[in-house]
């Protein structure tokens, strides 16, 4: 039997898992601006996901997945929205967003003390 030699991602988006880190307050109660999260490169949203997602304007950012909707070009893509509707922005302000730009689903937060979302 050969030994072969797993493959390693050539790039992040190929990594099957990653770390992200909260900023700023709209995902209170949920999470905390410093949280640190366990993300899933590779599992597919569900509704009522926590996710981490490109909006339109660059930015990356923690969101809730909470449906699945259509874009206006007519592809797939999701409703995200902030955990406090007062702070931030989502999907309310920027419409829906992309499933390509839909990046990873929040496992857990690893710190400050670890728990499944």
């Amino acid at each position: 039997m050969s030994r072969r030699s797993p493959r390693v991602p050539t790039s992040w988006s190929e990594a099957p898992l990653g770390l992200a880190r909260v900023r700023g307050a709209s995902m209170r109660p949920t999470l905390a601006a410093g949280d640190r999260l366990l993300v899933s490169y590779r599992r597919p949203p569900r509704p009522g996901d926590v996710v981490v997602a490109r909006l339109p304007d660059g930015t990356v950012a923690v969101k809730r997945a909470a449906e699945r909707r259509t874009t206006p070009a007519g592809t797939p893509g999701w409703w995200l929205l902030s955990d406090d509707p007062d702070v931030g922005v989502d999907s309310r302000h920027r419409g829906v967003i992309a499933e390509a730009d839909v990046l990873g689903v929040v496992l857990a937060r690893w710190w400050p003390r670890p728990r499944v979302l």
